[in-house]
């Protein structure tokens, strides 16, 4: 029987994990962090919703080590609860959190490339929502599309060398530009630190954190994929270490942008992390730089979130809870073919929405990765019987119901509109139809 190659490092784990978490919300919706917290009210969102993520990341740590399943979620539950059923419905609520951000990212680099080639915001095709759909943004959209699902169709390492240099160059990016900005702001630009009240400045941000902060749990799905003498409780370190490294990345860049220039005036900007330097240095270099970090990073979260789903759909094919082509494996490139090219064709077809999905698509996954946090704690707690340990189960458990109920319940401040519920329904819909299949 042919298996998944086995070619993953612990250093191929960070950067998946990481990879997959860091994508460009950092350029694309900063205005949007900015206007719901203010500067410290999001770097507390995202600080907080960091450090409240360590119990999941622990108890993902310890599911790995005992059940080193590509189906990670599918395979907890299944152990956990014998239910083909909630099985089914653990993996395709995280095949959303994961697969939902590859038509986001898709849809950004038409927007990033715009800021840099103001031309390329030509040839409109037709609107949804108010938004225009260009045939330039189209066609580069696409085109990433194409690129990412053939490097995942020839196998883990070339997708794992990728993810290496993508997420190092934008961490070295990163230093750049962090570096000039705090030797060139001021802390009055700080002010007003929140946007509103303190505690609904921090609420506002903390419940689109799952959303940006999806992807630490990106490394069980590729457990099956450890090289040879790789020890799956070693699986952890990355882990948590991603978790850390993503919140403090968050909170740096939110910290520097409204640093090098008063943020209220940043709040209705597109880009507003490029714009605040921009009009803080008067130099274009320091904007290619941060363009630069920003597409390197499109890159990485689009294939860290490709390999992701890819394994969780091939996961459901292979237990039969999918039609069984999508859990086969390419004889000679030991990759879930089937699954990667089914995921490159719905990305193509997800693209064709345009810009109106990337908010809506923010808080619809973030209550998908949190309803898949909360199946891994309640298999955990099932599973392990010393107290201790239950107890991390329970409180990663109520962390992701309590970010479950930010959604959905309509007296909290940020809940579901309607177009996050009928992105929702759609998803269960499409759901429901396989199962029945």
């Amino acid at each position: 029987m042919t298996i998944l190659a086995r070619t993953l490092r612990l250093t191929d784990y960070f950067t998946l994990a990481f990879g997959t978490m860091v994508g460009v919300g950092w350029l694309v919706v900063m205005d949007d962090w900015l206007q719901r917290g203010g500067p410290l009210g999001a770097m507390l969102g995202f600080a907080i919703g960091g450090a409240v993520l360590l119990p999941v990341g622990y108890v993902y740590g310890r599911l790995v080590r005992a059940i080193p399943d590509a189906g990670s979620e599918i395979a907890y539950t299944d152990r956990a609860f014998g239910s083909r059923a909630a099985s089914f419905a653990a993996g395709w609520t995280m095949i959303l959190a994961y697969w939902i951000v590859c038509p986001w990212e898709a849809v950004a680099i038409g927007r990033i490339a715009a800021y840099v080639f103001p031309q390329l915001d030509s040839l409109p095709l037709y609107r949804v929502a108010g938004q225009i759909v260009f045939l330039p943004h189209l066609a580069l959209g696409l085109g990433l599309v194409g690129v990412i699902t053939l490097l995942n169709y020839g196998g883990i390492r070339s997708s794992a060398i990728f993810q290496n240099w993508t997420t190092f160059t934008l961490l070295g990016l990163f230093v750049v530009f962090a570096a000039c900005g705090f030797a060139r702001g001021s802390t009055a630009n700080l002010r007003p630190l929140f946007r509103g009240a303190a505690w609904l400045s921090v609420l506002q941000v903390l419940q689109i954190v799952p959303y940006f902060m999806t992807g630490f749990e990106s490394v069980p799905k590729c457990a099956e994929e450890a090289a040879v003498g790789l020890d799956p409780g070693d699986l952890m370190r990355p882990v948590l270490l991603a978790v850390v490294v993503g919140a403090a990345f968050y909170a740096a860049v939110i910290a520097v942008v409204a640093y090098v220039q008063p943020w209220p005036s940043l709040v209705r900007q597109n880009f507003a992390t490029a714009v605040a330097f921009e009009q803080a240095f008067h130099a274009r270099w320091i904007v290619n730089c941060i363009m630069a970090a920003a597409l390197v990073s499109l890159l990485k979260v689009f294939n860290g979130n490709f390999v992701a789903s890819s394994r969780l759909l091939f996961a459901l094919g292979r237990r039969g809870l999918a039609p069984s082509r999508l859990g086969s494996i390419h004889p000679r490139r030991r990759s879930p073919g089937t699954a990667v090219i089914a995921l490159g064709l719905a990305s193509g077809a997800a693209l064709f929405l345009g810009p109106s999905i990337l908010i809506p698509i923010t808080e619809v996954g973030s209550m998908a990765s949190a309803l898949g946090w909360l199946a891994a704690c309640g298999s955990y707690y099932r599973i392990e019987k010393r107290g201790g340990q239950r107890s991390v189960a329970v409180a990663g458990g109520a962390v992701a119901l309590a970010m479950i109920l930010m959604k959905i319940l309509p007296f909290v401040p940020g809940h579901f509109t309607g177009a996050e519920c009928l992105a929702l329904a759609l998803w269960i819909s499409l759901g429901l139809l396989l199962w029945r299949h």
